[in-house]
């Protein structure tokens, strides 16, 4: 197994763990009152569902397409 696809496998992973710290930051009590009054989650929630979908992308993207 050369590094791309190591790399690819540890990028899948953190990119998964941060959608789900993610997704549970949006069940919150607080985040829910914070996203009905102003239609929108906190900083923190969004870089936790950005950063893992950028990162989980980026990980299946080197495990399939990078030689």
């Amino acid at each position: 197994m050369n590094t791309s696809k190591i790399i690819g496998i540890v990028l899948l992973v953190v990119g998964a763990i941060l959608l789900y710290f993610g997704f549970n930051a949006t069940e919150a009590p607080s985040e829910e009152i914070g996203e009905a009054l102003t239609g929108k989650y906190s900083d923190e929630t969004m870089m936790y569902l950005i950063g893992g979908g950028i990162a989980a992308v980026a990980g299946l993207f080197l495990l399939l397409f990078k030689k």
